[in-house]
């Protein structure tokens, strides 16, 4: 009986020192704002060059016709 207490508190410690391992873990990220770091120096560079470089229609290009409009659908 007491072998199974003293198994069962092992199990209990090492849940609970893994959850405040993870709780510390995530309070450094929030206190560093390391997220916020990680997306402006590496995710929006990234995208930056990845949207930066799509072609895209001129829109200025196009004519204006003031006695034309569009068909409107609902």
């Amino acid at each position: 009986m007491k072998k199974c207490k003293c198994r069962m508190a092992k199990v209990f410690f090492k849940i609970l020192k893994i959850f405040l391992i993870a709780n510390v873990a995530l309070f450094v990220v929030f206190f560093f704002d390391l997220d916020g770091k990680l997306m402006f120096n590496v995710v929006e560079p990234f995208l930056k060059k990845h949207y930066d470089n799509m072609e895209r229609k001129d829109v200025l290009q196009e004519p204006y016709d003031l006695d034309k409009f569009p068909k409107y659908k609902y």
